[in-house]
């Protein structure tokens, strides 16, 4: 008896787990492509003001980011100074296959980004970066979109698929 106790105990706790690791991945998501949005306003203004090469770009975005993305612009800005390849595109999937702990929106902005990083005159760059901005936004928007109300979802489901089990077992 006290085992089926316990084994019911651990149902529920692991089933409640994956809820609530559910929630924890879209708060990162959402925490991410925050940074991601504040990365790209700081790439903007900093070609705008000073125009610096795209390695110093990198390594001054860095310095403005934490977690994955920072590593994930340190790597970019080794890439390019590297110059394996001269296309911005080629050094970015470097640097993101380099990179874990990046969710896919997040990749897939970045992937935008580096298709008009280096690539045009200073104004072309400007104009991908406010595209991808408006992209990065919208996703954003989609995941703050009843955001609550969704995360209290996947905790509750969670812990009902663990009582359901529970109760299926017994």
């Amino acid at each position: 008896m006290t085992y089926r106790i316990i084994g019911a105990i651990l149902v529920i706790v692991t089933c409640s787990g994956v809820g609530f690791s559910i929630a924890n991945v879209h708060k990162k998501e959402v925490d991410s492509l925050g940074q991601l949005l504040r990365a790209f306003d700081f790439m903007a203004c900093e070609l705008q003001f000073r125009m610096p090469d795209l390695p110093q770009l990198c390594h001054l975005t860095a310095n403005q980011v934490s977690g994955s993305l920072r590593s994930l612009f340190r790597q970019l800005e080794s890439e390019l100074n590297q110059q394996v390849s001269a296309d911005a595109l080629c050094c970015m999937r470097a640097a993101i296959s380099k990179t874990d702990k990046l969710s896919e929106i997040t990749k897939q902005n970045l992937l935008l980004l580096g298709k008009t990083l280096g690539r045009f005159d200073l104004q072309g760059q400007l104009s991908g970066i406010s595209s991808v901005i408006q992209l990065c936004q919208r996703d954003l928007d989609g995941l703050l979109n009843n955001q609550e109300v969704r995360l209290r979802s996947y905790r509750t489901l969670g812990i009902c698929a663990g009582v359901a089990l529970v109760i299926l077992f017994i």
